[in-house]
């Protein structure tokens, strides 16, 4: 059989409730020139006896099994047997959007420097979702540009996973999936953005988000808060723009919980030459030796500071940036928001 355009991957494990709908919605696409990888992560249910009925109907779905236990394994297993240019990542508990392929096919095909490309999502079923997983999903399809990606990309995961199409070359080029204490698509795209890679994403909502109780970054301590912490304070670490004004770096936080995040990076190394605060009680105090100071100290600062932003109270960002703003910073160059 001829190489299909797209490849969509699509591991499972135990998904026998939702993945005859999942596979509803990819066999609904515009686009039709593709095939389904179904990778059994280990089900003890129907799921992998309900992918081989509908194999046996529709040829461009696969069965496959993974090498080893565990979604990154399945992923990597997937990437290597994947016989089209482009991969579309999916969940067997969401849908696509039925012009999804054909959409992020055509944009990969017009800008052959993009590796990943996602999409708005829409979270559903609307009486599942938590306040958290909705502020979540707002802040992400808000973010959009390809500037704002990587402006953004230490404060949460820029990406909906099963939202984005890759070029799986590149991935497998850059390590493929890592296996560790830490989400393996964040990571995947920390590294993707640490290497020069580009990442976009589309501004039509594209995939249906499922929110449950059980999904893996509620349950698994890889998805934990300080796991998010870990990892980002190691690429961040690396990044040149800290590396280079490792003598100017400026914490904005002096709170505890802003300094309990902020310790991960200066266990790195890394030492602040001052905090910023805007509590006048925290004002004139010291942390380690280092001044805690108003906004106004950065103005004028000669070289001037690089600031990373661990603010993470609601709506104190557009704050932080409007005051930054005010002094000439640019976001992405002379600060950061850490998540």
């Amino acid at each position: 059989m001829a190489a299909p355009a797209i490849s969509v991957l699509l591991p499972f494990r135990d998904a026998a409730a939702t993945l005859p709908a999942c596979l509803d919605s990819i066999r609904g696409q515009t686009w039709t020139d593709f095939e389904v990888l179904c990778i059994d992560d280990g089900s003890q249910d129907d799921s992998a006896a309900l992918a081989a009925a509908r194999a046996r109907t529709d040829p461009r779905i696969r069965l496959l099994r993974t090498p080893a236990p565990g979604l990154v394994a399945a992923l990597n297993a997937g990437l290597r047997q994947a016989r089209a240019p482009l991969v579309a990542r999916m969940d067997a508990d969401d849908l696509m959007h039925p012009r999804r392929l054909e959409l992020q096919q055509a944009a990969m095909t017009a800008d052959t420097g993009l590796t990943v490309l996602g999409s708005r999502v829409q979270a559903f079923p609307e009486h599942a979702i938590t306040d958290g997983f909705r502020a979540y999903v707002d802040w992400q399809n808000a973010c959009i540009a390809e500037a704002a990606i990587a402006a953004d990309i230490y404060l949460e995961a820029p990406l909906a996973h099963p939202s984005v199409m890759v070029r799986p070359e590149r991935i497998i080029a850059a390590g493929g999936y890592r296996d560790g204490p830490f989400p393996e698509d964040y990571e995947l795209w920390l590294r993707l953005h640490r290497l020069g890679h580009r990442i976009g994403k589309l501004p039509q909502p594209l995939l249906q988000w499922r929110d449950q109780p059980g999904r893996l970054s509620r349950v698994d301590p890889r998805y934990a808060r300080e796991a998010f912490d870990r990892l980002r304070a190691a690429y961040l670490a690396a990044d040149a723009r800290l590396a280079t004004g490792r003598e100017r770096l400026v914490i904005w936080g002096a709170g505890r919980r802003t300094r309990q995040r902020a310790a991960h990076l200066l266990q790195q190394g890394y030492r602040p030459v001052a905090w910023i605060d805007i509590d006048p009680r925290k004002l004139g105090n010291r942390l380690d030796g280092v001044p805690v100071v108003p906004p106004d100290w950065l103005r004028d600062r000669s070289p001037r500071p690089f600031v990373l932003c661990y603010v993470a109270s609601h709506g104190a960002r557009p704050c932080v940036d409007a005051e930054l703003a005010r002094l000439d910073f640019r976001k992405g160059l002379d600060y950061l928001h850490v998540g």
